[in-house]
């Protein structure tokens, strides 16, 4: 008799820390969750890393629970690995012990803003060569410029810190295993890593004096790198010894998810905010706002292209407009036409950093009359966040041969079509696409690649024709509402 083989997955998001056991012919057998708490103090944004570890252990008893009560016979023993996905650029700062010394500051927070300009100044060849160099642009939001903060505001705590891992997966793997370490997908957006050769730049850490050795450890993604120790198995119920392996970044466990393996090749990712995804053989560096990675998992890089404004505007629409209610806003959409009778939606609730680069724009509707109703104000704010992915899609080199579609986003069949339509190409959307990551992450335990390209049933939204000419005569007006819209902003700052 064959025993059957799983892997137990993770991710670490902002708003849920989410597990699956997947066994292995990629079949999810037990799954569960647990919500997260942002903390938020004015500009600053923040999580507890022990809230990380508490649903850790909550979601991993769940999952292990399902399983024997649906699987007889099963033994832990069978879990040949666990695996993790999670959000980047944080600054998690340990003890000697690899207990937190503070809350975590996460990638959203910006407090930094002056000391990557000192960073700027102080580094040999300055933005310029830390983009080349780091593949991303030195801004405040970047671990190494917050680890310059800290130590200018936070000096005692700072004096504290023994280590500092950049991904909040690489905190749960601390607490699994005793070892401090990343994986280079995650760890190219600290600030401090030289994005071609996959190491810690010596120098960068110098000129901003912060002592190179408080980095992890850096591995591939596959990389086997330890295994759950005792006391991490009295807490979590995985057997001890159980392999653990370094894991990916949030941004490139979904581009390895959806089959992104070549330029030409896009994922779209519509959470709360949102990226475009693609690879390439090398960094670009010359796209607003564009965050590169070492994929880690093949060879090339990932360069996603954040937009802050996504489903938040979905979100936001719903609840202004069809009392927060899913559905009816879905029929709403249909109610009105592609174009949404003259409406335009410039859907920059909370700023925007792609495909404009400006934190302090915001929103606007446009073409409003006394025949516009309800459901032209839902359908255009769709089609704005559409417009704005198009124009951002517009940005990247290589044509789309593949367009795929991930993320809560994806459920709503409406934006699917209007994505479609609005980009005049195919959009691939999985039906299974909240289970893919996990599936994905699987198959590095298994190391099977077959395993991560078994995406089941598939959902592909064909332009209509009638739709892309509307589209095409509208867009032009969309790109210019932004210059208009920052126009005005200009003279209320001038006159303020």
């Amino acid at each position: 008799m064959t025993v059957r083989a799983y892997a137990a997955t993770f991710d670490v998001g902002t708003t849920a820390l989410k597990g699956a056991l997947v066994a292995r012919d990629g079949g999810i057998v037990a799954s569960a969750s647990e919500n997260l708490t942002l903390i938020i103090d004015g500009d600053y944004r923040e999580q507890d890393p022990d809230q990380w570890w508490r649903a850790f252990r909550t979601v991993s008893r769940s999952i292990l629970a399902q399983v024997r009560a649906n699987e007889p016979g099963f033994i832990e023993t069978q879990i040949t690995g666990i695996i993790m996905s999670g959000q980047m650029q944080d600054v998690i700062a340990l003890d000697e012990s690899l207990r937190s010394v503070r809350n975590a500051i996460l990638y959203s927070d910006g407090r930094a803003g002056a000391q990557a300009g000192s960073l700027a100044e102080a580094y040999d060849g300055g933005a310029s060569r830390f983009l080349d160099t780091v593949g991303n642009r030195l801004e405040g939001c970047l671990p190494l410029p917050k680890l310059m903060w800290l130590k200018e505001h936070e000096p005692g705590t700072f004096a504290r810190i023994r280590h500092v891992l950049i991904s909040s997966k690489d905190y749960l793997i601390a607490k699994l295993t005793d070892t401090c370490v990343g994986d280079v997908a995650a760890c190219s957006t600290a600030g401090a890593m030289d994005i071609h050769t996959g190491q810690w730049s010596a120098e960068l850490a110098t000129v901003a004096g912060i002592d190179g050795a408080l980095f992890p450890e850096l591995h591939r993604p596959q990389d086997r790198i330890g295994a759950v120790t005792e006391e991490a198995s009295r807490l979590t119920g995985f057997s001890v010894g159980t392999p653990v392996y370094a894991g990916i970044g949030d941004a490139g466990a979904t581009t390895y998810a959806s089959g992104v393996s070549r330029p030409g090749q896009y994922n779209i990712n519509i959470g709360t905010s949102g990226w475009i995804a693609t690879v390439s053989p090398e960094p670009f560096t010359d796209k607003p706002g564009a965050a590169n990675l070492a994929f880690g998992v093949a060879p090339g890089y990932v360069n996603a292209v954040p937009f802050l404004n996504a489903g938040d505007v979905h979100k936001w629409v719903t609840n202004t407009l069809a009392g927060a209610d899913y559905e009816e806003a879905h029929e709403l959409v249909g109610e009105s036409v592609p174009g949404s009778h003259g409406v335009l939606c410039l859907p920059y609730l909370v700023g925007e950093r792609f495909p404009v680069m400006n934190p302090d724009i915001r929103g606007a509707y446009t073409g409003i009359t006394p025949d516009t109703t309800r459901a032209d104000l839902v359908r255009a704010a769709l089609e704005g966040v559409a417009f704005s992915i198009r124009q951002g899609m517009e940005s990247f080199d290589a044509e789309p041969t593949e367009i795929s579609l991930i993320g809560g986003g994806a459920r709503e069949t409406a934006w699917c079509q209007i994505l479609a339509d609005v980009l005049g190409h195919p959009v691939t959307v999985f039906a299974n696409a909240d289970v893919l990551p996990a599936v994905a992450l699987a198959s590095l335990v298994f190391d099977d690649s077959e395993l991560a390209r078994g995406i089941g049933e598939r959902t592909v939204y064909l332009p209509d024709q009638d739709a892309m000419d509307a589209y095409d005569a509208v867009y032009p007006r969309f790109l210019r509402l932004y210059p208009a819209l920052r126009s005005l902003q200009r003279e209320q700052e001038r006159d303020a």
